[in-house]
């Protein structure tokens, strides 16, 4: 199984459609064999579902999301773990231990307007319980 999370200096990047790159952990019998970080080579919300299905993922853990990067994740296969701060390894580890919580409903609905450096999840409506990094 291959698991991808967007990405940031060790941490979970907390949204989706801006990540710069993702960390790829090949998961097997409940343990990691390996990882790597992929370069999203600056695709933006629509081309990174399909940057992901190239790469032949099977999970995806982020922050924020919006809605049409749910559909594009669930119409190329991809399950969907948003909301998720903190460690990127740690995240992943929790996965394999089952304990990551699945929320098919986390949205980031802040498209529409420009992020300003140093906003706060408040401001602009990124579902789920985490902090943003930025």
């Amino acid at each position: 199984m291959r698991v991808a999370v967007t990405y940031e200096n060790g941490m979970v990047f907390q949204h989706f459609g801006h990540t710069e790159a993702f960390k790829v952990y090949e998961v097997e019998d409940g343990k990691v064999l390996s990882s790597e970080i992929v370069d999203s080579n600056g695709s933006g919300h629509g081309a990174l579902a399909g940057l992901l299905n190239q790469q032949g993922i099977d999970i995806l853990i982020c922050g924020g999301i919006g809605a049409g990067a749910q559909m594009a994740l669930a119409e190329n296969g991809i399950k969907l773990y948003g909301g998720v701060s903190g460690s990127a390894d740690a995240a992943v580890e929790a996965f394999i231990a089952g304990k990551l919580e699945f929320n098919p409903n986390v949205q980031c609905n802040h498209h529409g307007h420009e992020h300003q450096q140093g906003h706060t999840c408040g401001e602009h409506g990124c579902g789920g319980n985490h902090h943003c990094e930025s």
